[in-house]
């Protein structure tokens, strides 16, 4: 039998380039680790430089900086258990980038071993083969009599027992397990997608069944960007059966005692419950709170027009900066329905966010006079319909800047995905929070957050989505039904089927070919989005890359 060894997991949110503060914050909770008796104490991947730095990587004074903090950081940790903290490396490769993404091993104020990572993800919001190099070995370090395998994020993702369709030739689960490692010690920057704590769950499980060696997993927390990181820290024993389990969206230090992989009989923990709603609204709340404070703003700003998508936005900016802290602004023209002013300043009362109301009608009637040399058509049509969205988002613009607010978009995945939308209008703002969710599960979310009692009107849900921006107009006047849209939309954005495959299962030939061209000739607006919090295996951001100009899917251009 092993000698017993307690490991604390430091779920913890760092801040991208926050090296002092990141500093502090590991120092504290290496702190609260050894006043609970740890030996060992995990961090999670490049959690001194905050994850991921991007192009940051390419200043060397940014690299520089965090090795200088991390050699002062390993001083001052003096005593007290072993830490595993990750940062960005200059390597010694004489070819390459001369950078490793890498984890120092710190023992008794010094750093005794670094462990490089050896698989480097290059897909959807991952891009680390453009700035790192790989390890060339995989490392084991003993402490306590036993052998513990050294392991970054991907690192662990590639068992060939569990995945049907590997993406690396090579499995550092089962290097480090011939190196005699007794347990397998993981430091991770794995963001959150629907679906994805349970599928983590599942897969180190699965490693730890196959190595039959317990595996400790430490996940980072917190928003960056467009990317929501959600934690679900844990520790598996030899069988993948659950030691223990952090909460997920929040920082925690868990503590738990690292399996012997022969023993059986460890106290074992009931898997958290798994409910896509609320990890969903977790996410953007996380999202949005982390956003604002790490760039620097205290207060949030929305237009809020009555329907469903603003509605929503408002419920979660509340959620995430305080009702105090956010602004919702009614825009009425001649168009607005009084039941869309009523329903706004419902929500706004019921949340208890500041509220305004400024009609736009004589702006609007300014530019149309303005430009009717121009325009010539008498106000009429998408050009008219577009000056009233851009005017709200001048006028929202104002404000934000005029009080030093962050504008929040309040537009959906679905009208993102075909161009439902107006450049310099309802697309104005500094991040857009519900820019991937589809209307279907805008929708959904709302229903969820009234089940114990109204938070968003009812017949805000009830009514047809309308841009109300002529009379009687219906979104699905120029789109087909969300219920129709949406798992198309999925179908082609996420799972990248081609017409034959959507013809086959259903979906009328001239309708699959229509939405595939609205996707793809939307490309230029996307461009120029504001950052989209991402919670699906695919959004609309970094991990989204195509063209604006080509004829892929489009009419041939008219011959010459």
């Amino acid at each position: 039998m092993l000698p017993a060894m307690r490991v604390a997991l430091a779920q913890v949110n760092p801040t991208i380039g926050a090296f002092a503060a990141n500093a502090a914050k590991i120092r504290e909770y290496h702190g609260r680790a050894a006043e609970q008796g740890a030996a060992v104490v995990l961090f999670p991947e490049m959690v001194l430089c905050g994850y991921p730095p991007g192009d940051l990587v390419e200043w060397g004074d940014f690299v520089s900086e965090g090795e200088a903090t991390l050699h002062e950081l390993a001083a001052r940790m003096q005593g007290g258990p072993a830490a595993l903290v990750g940062f960005v490396e200059s390597s010694p490769h004489a070819t390459g980038f001369g950078r490793s993404n890498s984890v120092a091993w710190i023992v008794d104020g010094r750093v005794q071993v670094v462990a490089r990572k050896s698989l480097l993800p290059n897909y959807d919001v991952f891009d680390e083969r453009r700035w790192f190099d790989p390890a060339d070995s995989r490392t084991v370090v003993e402490l306590r009599g036993r052998r513990l395998g050294l392991s970054i994020c991907e690192d662990l993702w590639n068992d060939e027992r569990f995945w049907p369709r590997r993406l690396y030739p090579l499995d550092p689960n089962s290097e480090l397990r011939g190196k005699g490692a007794s347990a397998i010690l993981n430091a991770s920057a794995s963001p959150f997608e629907l679906g994805k704590p349970a599928l983590r769950r599942e897969m180190i499980a699965a490693v730890a069944r196959h190595q039959r060696i317990p595996v400790a997993y430490c996940n980072l927390v917190g928003g960056n960007d467009s990317l929501v990181f959600d934690g679900h820290s844990m520790v598996v024993d030899g069988e993948g059966r659950l030691v223990a389990h952090a909460r997920g969206f929040e920082e925690e230090l868990l503590l738990a005692e690292l399996p012997d992989p022969g023993a059986s009989g460890a106290p074992l923990v009931p898997a958290p419950p798994s409910d896509d709603h609320e990890h969903v609204l977790a996410a953007l709340v996380l999202g949005v709170r982390d956003f604002a404070a790490k760039t620097g703003f205290r207060k949030a700003l929305l237009g809020l027009s009555g329907g469903i998508d603003s509605a929503l936005t408002a419920v979660i900016a509340a959620r995430a900066l305080g009702p105090e802290n956010v602004l919702a602004v009614a825009l009425p023209s001649r168009f607005t329905a009084p039941i869309s002013d009523d329903d706004a300043a419902a929500l706004a009362r019921h949340l208890g966010i500041g509220f305004l109301r400024l009609p736009v009608e004589p702006i609007i009637d300014a530019f149309r006079t303005a430009l009717e040399p121009v325009l010539k058509n008498g106000g009429k049509g998408l050009a008219d319909e577009n000056l009233q969205a851009r005017v709200r988002g001048t006028v929202l613009m104002a404000i934000a800047n005029q009080h030093g607010h962050l504008l929040l978009t309040t537009g959906n995945k679905s009208e993102l995905g075909v161009g439902y939308c107006t450049l310099y209008g309802d697309m104005n703002g500094g991040l857009a929070v519900i820019g991937d969710l589809h209307k279907t599960l805008v929708f959904g979310l709302a229903r969820h957050l009234n089940r114990a009692g109204e938070v968003i009107p009812w017949r805000t849900l009830d009514r047809p989505p309308t841009a109300e921006l002529r009379d009687g107009q219906k979104d699905e006047d120029s789109l087909p039904p969300y219920a129709t849209l949406d798992p198309l939309l999925h179908d082609l954005v996420v799972e990248r089927s081609e017409i034959r495959q959507l013809v086959v299962q259903g979906t009328p030939e001239p309708l699959a070919r229509d939405v595939r061209r609205m996707l793809l000739r939307s490309e230029f607006k996307r461009r120029q989005a504001a950052p989209v919090l991402k919670v699906s295996p695919k959004a609309f951001g970094p991990g989204w890359r195509h063209p604006i100009a080509h004829r892929f899917g489009q009419a041939p251009p008219p011959a010459r």
